[in-house]
């Protein structure tokens, strides 16, 4: 049985979230198909995922750059440009290179979220490639090349090679993605976690939720970096009488009233099935585990990225939600917020949930 080589960009966690379900399905449709995943996301978030998957081996690469960030809200496009030039200057190195493990590993079928060298090596190779995405490289710095035409070159870069994808899963909150030849929608990529608030307070922290006619809600801080100084950490600590406050690692504030929950004992999907309130910036990852398992999410503004629109409409289509101007974010000012996302409407928009089998159907029947 060949192997299918699965190529996951380290940009950001919701490209492994949604990898991971797509991997998971793999495995319980075809417990003995071999796949080889390839990314430079952490192993122990990978491990926390894929708990059970006998068949998945790992490998560590990257093949793209995504977007260097500042922190969870703010891109370093200088960073950004330098790292894609370090990259490129590599690519027919690691076009080569990927086809001799593409020979060697005897692969079937390469799959791609979403960088576009790996793609190119097995159009080179002469095997079916596949992108999975909601957005596409080519078309995020094609934004940035409207007022630097340094852009320009590594927009046509990837867009070269997008065009002779064989096929590309297009996931929601997309734009058209018309640059890939045949494209294929597939429903909402997320599974619900298990609320699990005992485990978390057994865990040591200092929860102290018994107001006297409700448990107060939990708040999830949902981000890998932010910059908060200590008055906004104060302003935070003032509203810790009604609300506990979480997040989770590698984000963390010592000595503040936020608990960081490490995955190794808790995995995402389950924190955010414990608490009550979500705040965040829009992500794919972040959108899509917040509908599936019901969560009022009070999001930030990322204005410099193209896909952030796409994502507000998922956002307001599917979700009860406060936008949280990102001043009052880095200020600690979350009282507002918090207070109107307790009246705010819940959307009637409906999205189907079944897209990590559809797109391990679709993979299976390809390799």
């Amino acid at each position: 049985m060949k192997a299918i080589a699965y190529y996951i960009t380290a940009h950001g966690y919701g490209h492994g979230t949604r990898s991971c379900d797509v991997l998971r399905a793999l495995e319980r449709l075809a417990p003995q198909q071999p796949v080889i995943v390839t990314t430079d996301l952490p192993r122990d978030f990978l491990d926390s995922r894929l708990k059970g998957c006998k068949n998945i081996t790992f490998r560590t690469g990257a093949f793209d750059v995504g977007l260097v960030q500042k922190d969870s809200i703010h891109a370093d496009l200088f960073q950004t440009l330098e790292k894609l030039e370090e990259l490129y200057a590599r690519e027919e190195q690691l076009i080569a290179q990927e086809r001799l493990f593409i020979q060697h590993e005897d692969i079937g079928l390469v799959v791609a979220d979403i960088p576009a060298i790996p793609l190119a090596a097995a159009q080179r190779s002469g095997i079916p490639n596949v992108a999975i995405g909601n957005f596409s490289w080519d078309w995020i710095y094609a934004a940035y090349a409207k007022t630097d035409l340094h852009w320009e070159y590594f927009v046509e870069k990837f867009r070269a090679v997008y065009e002779q994808t064989d096929l590309l899963l297009r996931l929601p909150f997309a734009p058209p993605m018309e640059q890939f030849p045949k494209r294929k929608d597939v429903p909402l990529l997320a599974s619900p976690g298990t609320p699990c608030r005992e485990k978390i307070r057994d865990l040591g922290f200092e929860i102290r939720d018994s107001a006297p006619a409700s448990n107060k809600p939990w708040v999830l801080l949902s981000f890998t970096s932010l910059g908060l100084n200590y008055k906004a950490l104060e302003n935070i600590r003032k509203l810790s009488d009604d609300y506990e406050f979480f997040c989770v690692d590698p984000l963390e504030f010592p000595m503040s009233c936020i608990h960081s929950i490490s995955r190794d004992n808790v995995s995402f999907a389950d924190v955010i099935a414990s608490c009550d309130i979500v705040i965040s910036k829009p992500g794919f990852g972040l959108v899509s585990e917040c509908i599936v398992n019901n969560k009022p999410l009070i999001y930030s503004d990322r204005s410099d990225f193209a896909e952030y629109p796409f994502l507000v409409d998922g956002i307001k289509n599917y979700l009860k939600n406060v936008h949280l101007p990102s001043e009052q974010l880095y200020a600690g000012d979350l009282s507002q917020a918090l207070e109107k996302i307790k009246t705010a409407p819940q959307p009637d928009g409906f999205i189907r949930r079944s897209g990590a089998e559809m797109i391990a159907e679709e993979l299976l029947a390809l390799r």
